[in-house]
């Protein structure tokens, strides 16, 4: 059987379509090898820790527990949530760490297949699935806690969480977008995700994560243009069935979301060749 062919040639001065459409062709041809390095990474974040999975929910029930015992005991008062507040908060936590770990996603998974990347030849969008795959297994379990907070609460079974995985997906779809882009600098330099966890524990407290949208202030409109606030209010009403207040909002962000994944996709083809060749 003839063997294959393939000529390696530096894509800077390539047409873009032409590299994105190889980078989507790569993903389909490295799917399998995206689901091994997936189990392999998945089994060994596990096999040395006596918690297990419970790691997954530690640091946000941690941080809901904190808030919960200070609204409780009056140290901080919240605004109406329109909804138990240890739900609020439990929810709004969890759906808070699938955005950040898929923004973080792609860079860990590239930083630390570095010296394989040096060493092997292989599709370099395979480490971006393989992060998303096990995302994905994350967030499943946090999915499954949200819904059993749900009936713990006696809000109960109602038909808009059949669409709580979509609004899931939109969520990693932007956290990966956001990745991507940072994936380069993240390679570059380590000052890179020290400033993205920083950033982000700051933008926790502008995004209605453990309290609502205030009624009125500079506070209000700040939320209100944050694009990460029709994510979170979209997935929770969808988790407790009422009618979404930021759907069209949210159409918007995950319409602009789509094409700015493909240019991330782009950028990555392009950029980490390079960067590994430095």
């Amino acid at each position: 059987m003839a063997l294959e062919t393939r000529i390696y040639q530096k894509e800077a001065n390539r047409n873009p379509l032409k590299v994105l459409k190889e980078s989507i062709n790569d993903i389909w041809r490295s799917r399998f090898l995206s689901r091994q390095l997936a189990e392999r990474d998945i089994k060994a974040q596990y096999r040395q820790s006596y918690l297990g999975i419970f790691w997954a929910f530690l640091t946000p029930l941690a941080t809901a527990a904190v808030w919960i015992f200070l609204n409780l005991s009056g140290t901080v008062k919240l605004t109406d949530t329109g909804m138990p507040y240890p739900l609020y908060a439990f929810s709004g936590t969890l759906l808070w760490s699938i955005i950040t770990e898929s923004i973080n996603a792609p860079t860990s998974s590239t930083n630390s297949a570095k010296g394989l990347l040096s060493k092997i030849n292989f599709p370099k969008e395979a480490l971006v699935i393989s992060g998303i795959y096990k995302l994905l297994f994350n967030s499943l379990m946090k999915i499954f806690l949200m819904v059993v907070f749900i009936f713990l609460f006696g809000i109960g079974f109602h038909w808009s969480l059949l669409l709580l995985p979509l609004a899931i997906v939109g969520a990693v779809m932007l956290g990966t977008t956001i990745g991507l882009f940072l994936t380069p600098l993240g390679m570059l330099y380590n000052d890179v995700g020290k400033l993205i966890s920083m950033g982000f524990s700051f933008l926790m407290y502008i995004t209605p994560v453990v309290y609502a949208v205030p009624d009125s202030g500079l506070m209000k409109t700040v939320m209100e243009w944050n694009p990460f606030t029709p994510v979170m209010l979209t997935t929770r009403d969808l988790l407790i069935g009422a009618t979404p207040e930021f759907l069209g909002y949210y159409f918007l962000v995950m319409t602009m979301s789509l094409p700015l994944l493909l240019l991330a996709l782009l950028a990555y083809r392009i950029s980490i060749p390079i960067l590994i060749e430095h």
